[in-house]
């Protein structure tokens, strides 16, 4: 670590880290393994957070300054924790930012393809996107229609808060249980 580190932080830091957080519980939500038969592995958790964080980052990157910023906080808490959670379960120093690198283009792919798929309309789009990317392309029965629609709920939850909560580091997801009716 850099001794003047600390300098180049960015003012939203502490907010970025908060959201992020927000991102985490509502991604970690039982009743979208259970109910949905997402799968309850390091990958079907880093599907549903990858979904999360697109979800919020793109909410604060339409919004006026500092939403942008706030994205990028968001943004950069979230591969900042992959990078300490890969340590933690024992990746060597060498293999770690190769990992973290593959997380980021798969985050970005995947984020992509919910955007073109969000923008295309109420059409089947992003269910498709969802089994493709949540199930690999094989979700249970229904279970990619009833991610979609989760989806464009808490989208619109999203929409209707405000720049100065997300600036405080508040950022409310639906319950799940409740955005899956």
């Amino acid at each position: 670590m850099e001794f003047f580190g600390f300098l180049r932080r960015g003012r939203h830091e502490r907010a970025g880290y908060a959201l992020y957080g927000a991102a985490v519980a509502a991604a970690r939500a039982a009743c979208l393994y259970r109910e949905l038969g997402v799968p309850d592995t390091l990958d079907g958790r880093f599907d549903l957070l990858c979904l999360y964080a697109f979800l919020l980052v793109r909410r604060l990157a339409a919004l006026p300054p500092p939403g942008p910023a706030l994205a990028q906080a968001s943004f950069d808490a979230m591969f900042a924790d992959m990078d300490v959670n890969l340590r933690e379960m024992g990746a060597g120093d060498l293999s770690v930012g190769r990992k973290v690198k593959a997380m980021w283009e798969a985050f970005h792919g995947r984020a992509a393809a919910y955007r073109k798929a969000l923008e295309a309309g109420e059409g089947p789009a992003l269910a498709e996107a969802l089994g493709r990317n949540v199930w690999r392309g094989a979700p249970p029965p229904g279970a990619a229609d009833r991610l979609a629609r989760l989806v464009r709920a808490q989208s619109a939850h999203l929409a209707g808060q405000t720049l100065a909560d997300f600036v405080a580091g508040r950022a409310s997801f639906l319950p799940a249980t409740e955005a899956l009716r």
